[in-house]
């Protein structure tokens, strides 16, 4: 077996490259590991080729899908995983000592633009001692509790190492603005829905939440993405575009609410489709976190259920 040495004794120069290791040794994949760190896969692959270079054996067995751990890796990932735990308890003493209560929160876009930021004036009303960062990805991969003390994520509620607490069931309405509909003859039904430009969420693989297909499906309807059809990246480019009049978009209960109290946006038919998936509030009860996390999550449950009733 290869001895483990860091070359020329250099071990801030690895300090990248850890991290990215540990991530993918986590995870077992390239690419999980990239989303997390907020990277692309081939940046992650190259800190490892580099580390592997650097210590003069092999740290992952490439598989058909994924990869596995060396021996060599699983000797570096224990010693990493010690490290890690090891800052992470000093960074929470060292906050708790300096008297900082922040808290992370890990979701996705559209969570974070539409429904938690426009409330965080009532987190500061009702806990003006918690701090709050908000990391937001359009990943759905990931819980993102791995790396924060809060994650809010759409899914099942099974996340594997992780306690899950659901916030909202998905419910989904279509949605365009005043404008748009006031423009065309009463939308009765989803199959005239379907004849309208429909505005399209671009995400990763099996992301969790329903899409046209689904939606429409839902209704009894099918339907192939077609000319007039427009794809935006990010869920608040696409609601811009569908308050514009650029078509018709899918909308999230309660994530829309705010709009449809404005009366930006319509539902363009009364019935919504709701299904078995959810946001629910992830955690890992094992990490350390501030005490007045339990501040932030009582807030949070609280104005769920108000917004849900």
């Amino acid at each position: 077996m290869a001895s483990i040495r860091v070359a020329n004794g250099s071990w801030r120069a690895n300090l990248p490259a850890l991290g990215a290791f540990e991530a993918a040794a986590r995870h077992l994949n390239f690419s999980k590991a990239a989303r997390e760190l907020g990277a692309t896969q081939p940046a992650v692959s190259h800190q490892i080729s580099w580390l592997e270079a650097e210590l003069g054996c092999a740290l992952f067995r490439r598989l058909h899908r994924g990869v596995c751990l060396t021996p060599e890796g699983e000797i570096l990932f224990e010693a990493v995983k010690i490290s890690r735990a090891a800052i992470e308890q000093a960074e929470y003493q060292i906050r708790n000592h300096a008297g900082r209560r922040l808290i992370t929160i890990a979701t996705d876009y559209g969570f974070a633009g539409d429904w938690l930021t426009p409330r965080l004036a009532s987190l500061a009303a009702e806990a003006p001692d918690v701090e709050v960062r908000i990391v937001a990805s359009q990943g759905p991969a990931e819980t993102g509790a791995e790396a924060a003390d809060f994650a809010i994520r759409m899914g099942n509620g099974a996340w594997p190492g992780f306690s899950s607490t659901l916030l909202f069931r998905e419910t989904v309405f279509a949605v365009a603005s005043p404008a748009l509909l006031g423009r065309l003859p009463q939308i009765r039904n989803a199959r005239e829905v379907a004849s309208l430009p429909l505005l399209h969420l671009e995400s990763q693989a099996n992301a969790p939440w329903l899409d046209w297909s689904g939606w429409l499906a839902g209704h009894g309807v099918k339907r192939k993405p077609r000319d007039g059809d427009y794809f935006f990246n990010t869920t608040s480019i696409l609601q811009q575009a569908a308050i514009a009049g650029q078509g018709a978009a899918l909308g999230w209960r309660p994530l829309i609410d705010n709009a449809l109290a404005t009366g930006r946006l319509l539902p363009v038919i009364s019935t919504p489709v709701s299904t078995d998936m959810g946001y629910y509030l992830v955690e890992d009860t094992t990490r350390p976190r501030p005490a007045s996390a339990e501040k932030f999550r009582d807030w949070l449950l609280s104005a769920c259920a108000q917004a849900a009733g």
